[in-house]
């Protein structure tokens, strides 16, 4: 396999700021629905997808959107943004939420220059009782800075105090600030384990019914978690692919979903780009334990492994050799981390088919799509654009089957 140096001029094209959503439609599953079938184009409405599938397990992302952007007033009235980015300690996210006292994070921090006191602080009302919240700079990184919070109430959680203090991040390109709709309608009905800083926005359509649709026509689905990061929105500002680094982001499977996905070879739909980044990941971590399984980071995937690591093996004797490895130590789901970049050049090892929204210009997101589906990604979002499709996180929807 080899990684195609693409100009990222190639994968461009003009999106006026008329036609990106920046509200969700009324009801979730009443956006449009665009139907690529091997190279042949349709639409309809989401809440038909069900008709489209048979015989299919779909993947879906079920990470929750953390309120991550904290607002904190100087004496002076200055505000100062801290965006958590990532737990440092507790490093877990579990851990994380249900720690008291004080936790490290690393957090981008908006008008950073007029930080001037040692802490920074607010009053946060949980449960009727005032808590002050206190933010301390502990080291400053090439990207971003560790954040102390503490807190003056043993009995409250930094989970509590996310949510009572913090807000939705919604994608900067809304240009708008959170309004009540979104802690509703920036999270997906199925969402359950907190760590997202951004939604896996593909799922955003679904509704309890459509699920069920799906599972009445024949079809099974199955659930991972990958808490997506702030680098989904990174653009790529490098000439060529080849020259940007891609952002790593944590996820979690567990066995039974793994043993569903080697059930399923051939009939695997991911809900989401987050969730063909994971799926995608286990044939290549599989590939690490096949070949070196004491290796030091046997569970984390770099930017170029699926580039430089062998592919001889099968789709099957990688989850296998995953499933073995896991029931060894004794573990019940797979927890590791990935860089995986995907963009043209690369062949998928499990997914046979994507669930995605439509995506940014010259973004690494763009560029797994058009790796599924080859140059016709133009024809998509020509046709997209000619029948009046809403764009990006609250836009409407695709069904790709290359």
């Amino acid at each position: 396999m080899r990684l195609i140096p693409a100009n990222i001029e190639d994968y461009n094209y003009d999106l006026p700021d008329c036609r990106i959503a920046k509200f969700p439609e009324q009801k979730r599953d009443h956006s449009n629905l665009l139907v690529f079938n091997k190279g042949v184009i349709g639409s309809d409405q989401f809440y038909n997808l069900p008709n489209y599938l048979s015989g299919k397990i779909l993947i879906f992302n079920n990470t929750k959107v953390i309120k991550a952007r904290l607002l904190f007033k100087r004496v002076t009235g200055a505000t100062i943004e801290v965006f958590c980015l990532e737990p440092m300690q507790p490093a877990d996210y579990q851990n994380m939420f249900s720690a008291t006292g004080s936790v490290d994070w690393k957090c981008l921090v908006g008008n950073i220059k007029r930080w001037k006191e040692d802490e920074l602080s607010l009053n946060v009302d949980i449960d009727g009782s005032q808590v002050r919240l206190t933010a301390q700079m502990i080291e400053r990184l090439d990207e971003g800075v560790i954040i102390r919070f503490s807190w003056n109430d043993d009995t409250v959680c930094f989970g509590q105090v996310l949510e009572a203090a913090g807000a939705i991040p919604i994608p900067p390109y809304l240009n708008r600030s959170e309004q009540v709709i979104d802690s509703d309608r920036y999270q997906t009905v199925y969402s359950k384990w907190e760590g997202s800083v951004a939604a896996p926005t593909a799922g955003l359509h679904f509704t309890d019914k459509v699920i069920a649709d799906i599972i009445t026509k024949g079809n099974s689905i199955a659930e991972l978690t990958l808490h997506v990061g702030a680098g989904t929105f990174k653009p790529v500002k490098a000439k060529s692919i080849d020259e940007h680094e891609m952002h790593s982001e944590h996820f979690s499977i567990t066995v039974s979903t793994l043993e569903l996905l080697l059930a399923n070879m051939g009939n695997i739909v991911a809900v989401g780009t987050t969730s063909v980044r994971t799926i995608e990941s286990l044939y290549w971590l599989g590939v690490k334990i096949l070949t070196n399984e004491n290796s030091p980071d046997l569970m984390h995937l770099s930017q170029w492994d699926a580039y430089t690591l062998p592919d001889s093996y099968t789709s099957t004797e990688a989850l296998t050799a995953i499933l073995n490895h896991l029931k060894s130590v004794g573990l019940s789901q797979l927890v590791g981390s990935t860089q995986i970049l995907i963009a043209p050049g690369y062949t998928f090892k499990l997914i046979n088919a994507l669930i995605t929204n439509f995506h940014q210009p010259k973004s690494t997101l763009l560029l797994l799509v058009s790796a599924l589906i080859g140059t016709e990604w133009k024809d998509v979002y020509a046709y997209a654009m000619d029948h009046n499709f809403r764009f990006l996180s609250y836009g409407d929807s695709s069904l790709l089957i290359p």
